[in-house]
């Protein structure tokens, strides 16, 4: 199995979890990781402003990365996957969780 489609795979169990225990639309919270230097946190909040999010950063103690939190109401699962994909095309070198 390549990695493709290890990511599609994970991506239809998220979906199946988040029908199987919330009720849709609801609140999500995304995080995550990016290198402090570079456009990283920039693009991640440019790519959740006109939903409304609440986004915080915070920055490890040595400064070299960023975690980025993001609390925003979606309508369904698919939204969710869809911004996942979105961060994983845009922004290189993002770390997921």
């Amino acid at each position: 199995m390549n990695n493709s489609e290890k990511t599609e795979e994970f991506y239809e169990k998220l979906k199946s979890q988040l029908y199987d225990t919330t009720l849709w639309p609801a609140e999500y919270l995304y995080k995550f990781i990016v290198l402090t230097e570079g456009e990283g946190v920039k693009a991640i909040k440019g790519l959740f402003n006109d939903l409304g999010a609440v986004i915080k950063t915070n920055e490890s103690k040595k400064g070299k990365y960023t975690s980025v939190s993001i609390n925003v109401r979606l309508k369904n699962p698919e939204a969710v996957i869809a911004k996942y994909k979105e961060v994983a095309k845009n922004i290189e070198g993002v770390i997921s969780l």
